[in-house]
């Protein structure tokens, strides 16, 4: 599978992104002896090889980013998020906030589209999580010469309309800090992308026990970030169920901070009706083969678009079905624009999420997957370009969505059941 063969590529080659221009004066040797005492001291290192391993990458990584951090000292830096980011991005950019505060570098955290999880809402409004909505158009209006630098936290610009925004503007790519696998070539001063561990969360959370960041209990925002980071490393590996060593060690630091009592008011937002209507819609239109089920859902609006992998989560627990794939079609009516977006989630432990979405999808004219994956679940969005909006005219609303549903669902069930022509003709 795609995702264990970069794992065992993460630990033949130590330093992912090498050719970043920070490594032209940069000692590994050095580094490997300074970070080895500095994870003995901070993270109780285990004498097994595959933990030492992990373990040094990730103490050459942590010094490699203190390099970067104190050569951008007073900066201020954009942080931006995907367009619709989960606790675990969340989460991880307050991390780098918070880390880059200690070198006097500001930070804003963007995103463009909007948070309509209830979790993800919850988790903003209890922990003043400093996120801001930006649309694409107010991006593009904004001064961004303020800015000395971007960083990008668990993605790496294929899901944030504003990355290409931020690219125009000339602003430098300051770090590239991601679980996700390798999405194509970024030129950063600093790479840290590792499909090895589970979450953005827990590779920010080393960087806390390295002593980037010194958490202290009594500080307000420090136990907020704590639970945040908490949160976002629980939702990315299913409750920790699909959690690496790497996730438990990250996970049992920051069990000395969070507070359970803030996690558990997180946990508990209830679903809202548009969410449920459409978790009704995905059993109403859902079809099964081979133990998959799909559904489309139709016309969502853009503030209901988490609605889609909460009906795909739902789904997929469905008796003699381990794959589920939800997708409908959002509208965003700030700009005009409409995009087929879906979600995948899979109890098949032979079932590689990125390959099965990025072989059934493919890429654009520009070479970029219109989706990808990790362990048990994916996504996929597809801009619709000229054919966007004219929805107020019902038939036509009703044929465009028949024809994205069927190009959909062939694609899919080229995969799922390849004997089949999904697609009758008379």
């Amino acid at each position: 599978m795609q995702l264990n063969s970069l794992s065992t590529s993460i630990e033949t080659h130590p330093l992912i992104g090498e050719a970043t221009s920070i490594n032209s004066d940069f000692d590994p040797e050095g580094v490997e002896n300074d970070s080895s005492k500095l994870l003995s001291q901070n993270a109780n290192e285990i004498p097994h090889a595959g933990i030492t391993k992990i373990n040094t990458l990730a103490g050459q990584k942590i010094e490699e980013f203190r390099k970067v951090l104190t050569k951008h000292h007073l900066e201020k830096h954009l942080v931006v998020l995907q367009d619709f980011p989960d606790p675990d991005a969340l989460s991880a950019a307050w991390a780098y906030s918070l880390i880059a505060q200690q070198y006097d570098i500001k930070c804003d955290i963007f995103y463009a589209g909007a948070l309509s999880h209830q979790e993800n809402i919850a988790l903003v409004k209890l922990t003043n999580l400093p996120a801001q909505r930006c649309p694409l158009q107010n991006l593009k209006s904004k001064d961004l010469s303020s800015y000395q630098g971007f960083v990008l936290v668990d993605n790496q610009g294929t899901t944030s309309q504003l990355f290409s925004v931020v690219q125009q503007a000339n602003i430098p790519l300051i770090a590239v800090i991601d679980h996700h696998s390798m999405q194509g070539e970024l030129k950063a001063e600093f790479v840290d992308i590792r499909p090895s561990v589970r979450a953005t969360a827990t590779i920010f959370t080393q960087y806390l026990q390295s002593g980037l960041l010194t958490l202290d209990s009594s500080i307000s925002a420090h136990v907020k970030c704590a639970t945040a980071l908490m949160h976002g490393l629980r939702s990315d590996t299913a409750q920790l169920m699909q959690a690496q060593e790497e996730d438990f060690m990250a996970a049992a630091y920051l069990s000395r901070f969070y507070d359970s009592q803030l996690l558990n008011a997180i946990l508990q937002a209830n679903r809202s009706k548009r969410v449920m209507d459409v978790i009704e819609r995905s059993l109403k239109n859902r079809i099964v083969q081979n133990n998959f089920s799909i559904a489309g859902v139709g016309y969502l609006r853009y503030d209901d678009r988490d609605a889609i992998p909460q009906a795909a989560d739902f789904i997929v627990t469905e008796d003699n079905v381990h794959t589920a794939v939800v997708y409908g079609i959002v509208h965003d009516e700030d700009e005009e624009l409409e995009v087929v977006i879906g979600s995948l989630r899979t109890t098949k432990l032979t079932l590689d999420p990125d390959e099965f979405i990025k072989e059934a999808f493919g890429q654009d004219s520009s070479g970029r997957f219109f989706g990808g994956g990790r362990t048990s679940a994916g996504g996929f969005e597809i801009p619709m370009g000229f054919l966007s909006g004219g929805n107020e005219n019902s038939t036509y609303a009703k044929l465009k969505w028949e024809v994205f549903d069927t190009q959909i669902k062939q694609k899919l069930l080229r995969l799922v059941n390849p004997k089949d022509n999904p697609i009758q003709t008379e």
